[in-house]
């Protein structure tokens, strides 16, 4: 008997070992009610916050860091693993306190077992939904050998990312016959700022997230599905009224992606827009009052260019130089030299650059 009692508390204080270890790496995840504010702390001093759009072509990825926190939201595809492990140790990151997949897609999963593989993870999330894929069940795995359990937020749910608030805002019910609708909504509040990230979550999803309630309003779009038509909608935007938007997108993708429609959208909403395939990785800043923006490349870049196909608004490259001007440009060359483009963004992803008088359209 006394044998029997001895075994049974050896388990017992076993059990309490894993569930304690659990508890360590879970986040405090609340629910508050709809009228109740998130509560954010005041920022210090020495508190920052920074969003990194990492250029991973026709998928996504975002670093978020806050203070002496980190939060990856998505890994692009499994190709890009490599671009994100550099990524991270450019960044000094050896611990990622939150790895963040908003949906089962490869573009957005894919990534993600590279940035498990070279740094350790004390949390990780993502929906319910998964996929029977190589690349979910690589995540799987490597969040498996770090002893992380894959957690599944409701609508609601909020944690800390240093002195910010995150609040998962959807998805409110996952629709499973469509990954993308099962995308995790989160909106990031740091002082008077805040960043709106969505997967790829597409207008019934917006729809659900806008019947609910919250609070959508946010300095910083992070535009729903590559700028697929089938997100961002009118109605969202109007209920976001972004200040700026990150598009995330691959140089000349065969999705059509951005699409003139959702362009078209966020010129009538007068959006500030950057785009990952012309100007690379993106950075955005905040002191909790203001935002600032750096981009890896080609930063006063007309993004959002309304495409018209009258001659007053083309413009004429030079093959030798390969710089491109306005038609009405002094410094235009020979005519043996020219090279018709349809419009600022032709001129871009053909490999031309402004001239000195026509970096503004």
């Amino acid at each position: 008997m006394k044998k029997l009692c001895c075994c049974f508390i050896s388990l017992l204080l076993i059990v309490s070992f894993f569930y304690v270890k659990q508890m360590e790496i879970e986040p405090m995840l609340t629910s508050p009610t709809m009228d109740e504010p998130i509560a954010v702390p005041k920022i210090s001093e020495n508190s920052s916050l920074k969003v990194h759009y990492i250029n991973v072509g026709q998928a996504d990825a975002a670093l978020v860091m806050c203070d002496n926190q980190s939060m990856l939201i998505d890994g692009g595809n499994a190709a890009d693993s490599n671009l994100i492990a550099a990524y991270l140790k450019k960044e000094n990151i050896s611990t990622l306190d939150y790895v963040v997949c908003t949906h089962a897609h490869e573009d957005h999963v894919g990534g993600l077992s590279g940035a498990l593989s070279v740094v350790s993870v004390n949390n990780v999330i993502a929906p319910k939904t998964e996929a029977d894929t190589k690349a979910y069940k690589n995540f799987k795995r490597k969040a498996l050998e770090q002893g992380v359990t894959i957690q599944h937020p409701a609508a609601g749910d909020s944690f800390m990312l240093g002195s910010s608030n995150i609040q998962i805002i959807g998805p409110i019910t996952e629709h499973s016959n469509n990954l993308n609708n099962t995308s995790i909504v989160m909106k990031l509040t740091y002082g008077n700022t805040s960043f709106l990230f969505t997967g790829d979550a597409e207008r019934e999803e917006e729809q659900e997230i806008i019947n609910a309630g919250y609070d959508l309003s946010a300095d910083v779009l992070k535009v729903g599905h590559h700028g697929s038509d089938t997100s961002t909608s009118y109605v969202w935007l109007r209920e976001i009224m972004p200040e700026y938007a990150v598009i995330s997108v691959g140089k000349g993708n065969s999705y059509g992606h951005p699409t003139e429609t959702v362009l078209s959208r966020l010129r009538d909403a007068n959006v500030k827009l950057y785009r990952t395939d012309l100007q690379g990785d993106t950075l955005f800043a905040s002191d909790g009052g203001t935002v600032t923006v750096t981009t890896e490349k080609n930063e006063i870049i007309q993004t959002n260019e309304t495409v018209k196909a009258d001659t007053e608004t083309a413009y004429i490259g030079n093959k030798n130089s390969k710089k491109f001007h306005r038609p009405d440009c002094h410094t235009l060359p020979a005519e043996k030299n020219r090279v018709p483009l349809v419009s600022y963004e032709d001129a871009v992803n053909n490999g031309y650059s402004p001239c000195g008088n026509c970096l503004r359209k």
